[in-house]
Formats: structure tokens, sequence, C-alpha cells
């Protein structure tokens, strides 16, 4: 990883574990909440009551910074990390600032990608219970969802009164765990005591549109009503039935009831940390929830979010989606880079070449870091990059990241928190105090709500992606314009595409352009209040690597948990 040598003989796992951490009802006092507002989960962890949330209404908002990245490479790129190295460097200069992230899925720590805790001196504990079951966020979801899932066939059992066409059920079941087997599965077989066979499926849960709604509803009254909008099938004469006609939008929300309620946790400098939801921003729309943030805009005066993935996909949905149905407006984006990763845009292939000098290949690479900023510009927010330091780097290539940001009308920073922690932060820091106070943002979504969905699409493919085309078949193209008849037409567009490139093309990296975007399927989220469409290959129920990650993870004789980071 990214650090001195010394620091670098650590795990991400040993370095939190060294960890001094304060009370929660101590780190819930830096914030001027009440240690009765507070819902305790042991000594280092809890949630934000939801009456306290409601008192906070009437109060300013502080400063919104995104934090998000160039596209992601086997390299590594930091983005978490950099979050909360920049709220600790915020706090550090006399800032009262909070960080915002999402929860860690257990697919993909048991799978490839590893935990969303950030990493070295710069980590959000506990890092263990974070990146596991932490409060029971995600079970509560997956319940709630899989809930609406059996009531839809308990309907049908028991006779269809609502006339739902068992073809046409749309509502997927869901599992917080990679498992390819359940992309496509035939269920109620076995004679008639076990219903009606048909085709369904499995997404992973961080895809479900009941985590959309957790994140994006604004209180418990709004949840319930976002989860009655849910369409999960329809009739034969194509009518739609809803999570509302099948009246499971009250139990649902029971279940949801202590999930909505933020979580409150502490950085390894025991700053505070609001950690709540977690939507993956290839299949999903990426960013945690709006209550946390508005909570954290409310209680602070500097809050850090970000992102999941690329500025292609994370801050592109922040931007178009969250900000838009939550009137929130950020005041600069913090674009993370690191020599390493635009190495690998620049042409190279080797992961053990990466330690090596290579200017040529960071001048290179540096297009993919560029049509990054070009985007976040046509939002009307100023940005800065972060260069996330790692040991081997070189001054020779900083220097080329530096005057490339230079030359795009930007400045990077190199930044130490994953050494040094907030120490590594204060020039970034200093400089986001700098642009806020200058003023200077205009944030404005890049379509609006009045486009067909269709026109969406394309802005967001020729805007962000720099394609030509975007290619979907009549069928596609005759859902839309159906979705905009039944009054589902002002809706956002949520993209599922894989991160690692602008093309829906894995392997090709830096900045396309010419390509052409397919369109494979397109869902419709009521409730969450977007319309998901599906491009190229990528899976809503992701499988496990050929050696998972789940391979060498255990407990050691001591009772510690090992290989988790």
């Amino acid at each position: 990883m990214n650090a001195s040598t010394s620091a670098a003989s650590q795990t991400d796992i040993q370095i939190a574990r060294e960890c001094v951490k304060e009370p929660i009802h101590k780190i819930g006092a830096k914030l001027g909440i009440p240690p009765d507002c507070l819902i305790p989960f042991g000594h280092d962890k809890a949630k934000i009551s939801g009456k306290f949330i409601q008192g906070l209404k009437p109060k300013d908002d502080g400063h919104l910074i995104l934090v998000t990245a160039i596209n992601p490479t086997p390299a590594g790129e930091g983005k978490t990390t950099t979050t909360v190295g920049l709220g600790d460097g915020l706090n550090r200069i006399g800032k009262r600032a909070a960080i915002c992230i999402r929860e860690a899925s257990l697919g993909p720590c048991f799978g490839m990608k590893g935990g969303a805790a950030g990493g070295g001196r710069a980590q959000v504990v506990p890092m263990e219970d974070m990146n596991l079951h932490f409060t029971g966020d995600f079970h509560a979801i997956t319940s709630a969802h899989n809930l609406l899932a059996a009531m839809i066939d308990n309907h049908v059992y028991w006779g269809n009164a609502l006339g739902i066409d068992v073809r046409r059920i749309v509502w997927r079941r869901v599992l917080d765990m990679n498992d390819r087997s359940l992309r496509q599965i035939t269920c109620s077989l076995g004679g008639v005591a076990n219903g009606f066979p048909r085709e369904a499926g499995f997404d992973i849960t961080v895809a479900s549109e009941v985590m959309a709604i957790l994140c994006l509803a604004s209180d418990l009254e709004d949840l319930e009503r976002r989860l009655g909008d849910i369409v999960v099938a329809y009739r034969r004469d194509r009518h739609p039935i809803t999570c509302r006609d099948l009246n499971a939008q009250g139990a649902m929300t029971v279940l949801l009831q202590q999930a909505i309620q933020p979580n409150l946790v502490q950085t390894l400098e025991n700053n505070p940390a609001f950690v709540h939801g977690g939507p993956f921003a290839n299949i999903a729309h990426g960013c945690n929830s709006v209550i946390a943030t508005r909570s954290a805009l409310k209680l602070a005066d500097f809050v850090v979010t970000e992102a999941g993935f690329g500025a292609d996909l994370g801050a592109e949905k922040f931007l178009n989606i969250k900000c838009r149905q939550a009137e929130l407006s950020p005041k600069a984006v913090v674009i993370v880079a690191t020599a390493r990763a635009l190495k690998m845009n620049g042409g190279v292939v080797n992961r053990s070449d990466l330690g090596t000098e290579n200017v040529e290949a960071v001048r290179k690479g540096c297009i993919n870091l560029g049509r990054h900023i070009e985007n976040i510009r046509k939002f009307g927010v100023p940005s800065v990059v972060a260069i996330n330091h790692f040991v081997t780097d070189t001054e020779a290539e900083i220097g080329v990241i530096k005057a490339f940001a230079e030359s795009n009308g930007t400045e990077a920073f190199l930044c130490r928190h994953w050494e040094i922690g907030s120490e590594g932060t204060e020039e970034l820091a200093h400089h986001i105090v700098k642009i806020v106070e200058s003023d200077k943002a205009n944030y404005t979504p890049i379509y609006t709500n009045e486009m067909t969905l269709l026109d969406k699409i394309n802005t967001i493919a020729r805007e962000i992606y720099r394609a030509d085309n975007v290619v979907a078949d009549q069928k596609i193209r005759h859902q839309l314009k159906n979705w905009e008849e039944e009054g589902y037409g002002d809706l956002p567009i949520c993209m599922a595409k894989t991160q690692y490139s602008f093309t829906t093309d894995a392997t090709i990296r830096g900045a396309p352009t010419g390509h052409n975007i397919p369109i494979r399927e397109v869902r419709l989220s009521a409730g969450a209040g977007f319309i998901v469409v599906i491009c190229g290959e990528i899976m809503t129920m992701p499988g496990l690597p050929r050696q998972p990650a789940a391979e060498t993870i255990g407990i050691n004789d001591k009772e510690e948990i090992v290989g988790l980071f």
C-alpha cells in the first residue's frame, strides 16, 4: 500500500486495532449530539435517533465537499482513504468537520474488492464491524426486500385478486453476497403446495431498490411512501402493480425503522464519521444516505462525502440524482489519482512494473484524469486533484501530475494521509477552505427533468462517456416511451456500467472517444425515483473471483479476525 516502509509493515487491520477509540457519546458531543439521542451498539458505534434529526431542520447547512476519483485500476486509487484523510485534515486546521461514507457490502469483502473503511492512518473504526455486520442495516434491507418478494408470490398463490401476470413479475430477490448461480433461477417447484413455477433471479443487496430508497428518503414517512410506489409486476394488460397494492409497505417500513437512522462512528483520529447506506456506483447510485448527509451538514461546518468508483459513475450520479432529489449543492469536488493508476492508464500492463519510475506513462495516463476534470466542470463545481501518495512515487512523476492539473485549470496536491494521517492532508484542507470561501460553485445538473428519458441517456453517454451513439433496440425505446406516458418521464437516469472504463469494455483505459454504449435492459425504480439503464455486460449479481478473499479470512488463536484487509 501507499506508505513509508515502516508503516507498510502493518496491515490496515493492525493499525486499526492500535487506535485508542473514544466512547461514542464523546464523538457525538463533538457535534452537539446529546447522549440520550444516541442509540449505542456497544461502546464505539451508535445510531442517531430520528427525533433528534427532525429537530435539526431549522439549522443552517455546512459546506459539502465531494470526493471522487479517476477510473479504478488494479493499482488502487484510495478514494475512501482520501475522504477520511481530508476530514481529519480539516479538523486538524481547526474546522468542525465530519465525513459521510457508505457501509461495506459482504459481497466485495469476501470477493475481490476488499473493505470500505479507508486504509493506513486514514481509517474509520471499528474496522472489523464496519466491514462485516455493522449495525445490521444491510440485513434489514435484505429482509424488507425479500418480504415483498414473498408477499407477491403469496398473493398469486391465494387467488391472485390483482390479476398479476406471473410472466411479468419484475421484483427479484436479493442477497448480500456474490453468487453468480443465483442470477437466474426457477422458483416455486415441487407441486401445487409450493405455488406456480416461474423464472426469477437474485441481485446483490446493494443493487436493491430498497437500498436506493433508504438512501434517498428524507424521513420515515417518505420512506414508506417510496416503498409503496415500487412497481413489482404487471397485469396482462400491462397495468403496473405496486407494493402499495399488496399492502406490504407498512411491514417493510417496520423492518427498516432502525436501519434508516444514520450510524455514527469515528476515524483513527477520533473525528466524527457518518457511515450509512451502501448502493454500488456501477449498478446503483453509489452514494451514502441523504439523511446522513443532511444531518452532518446541520451539525458540522464542513462535510466530506464520497461517491463510488470513478467520477464518470459515482460523481455523475451524486450530482444528477442525489443532489437533484435532496436539493444539495456541493461547494467543491476532489478527484483522487495516483501515479501508479495513471501509469496503467498510460499503457503499463504489469503491476510489478508500477514501482519503477515511468514519467512518460504517467504523462500519457493523465488523459484519464483530464477527462474527469472536464466532466466535473460541466456541473459548475470547482475541482481539485488529490495525489494519493505511494512510497514508490518519484518527484518527476508527481511533477507531471501537478503540471497537468495546472494546465487544465485546477491544482493538484500531494497527500500523505495513508502514511501520516491528517498531517498529510493539511495543504489540501487549506485549499478546500479557500475554494469554499471564494464561493465560485454554481452546481447545475447536466440534463433537465423535462428531457425525454432517451435524451437523458444520450446526454450522459455523450457528455460524460464521450460516446458517439447509444445502441438501444426498439423494445427498450418502446419501454422508455411507455414509462413517459405513465408519468415517469421526469425521473433521472441511473447508469449500470463497468467502472473500469468510459466505455462498456472494461479493458479500454485512458479517455476513449467515438465508441457506442449498448443498452441491454432498462428497469423502473419508481420508489427510488430513477430509471436504471443496464449497459454492456454489467451484472447486478456479481460472481466471486477465481481466488476469493474469503479463502484467506479467518480467526486466529487470539480470536481475532485475520485476512479481512
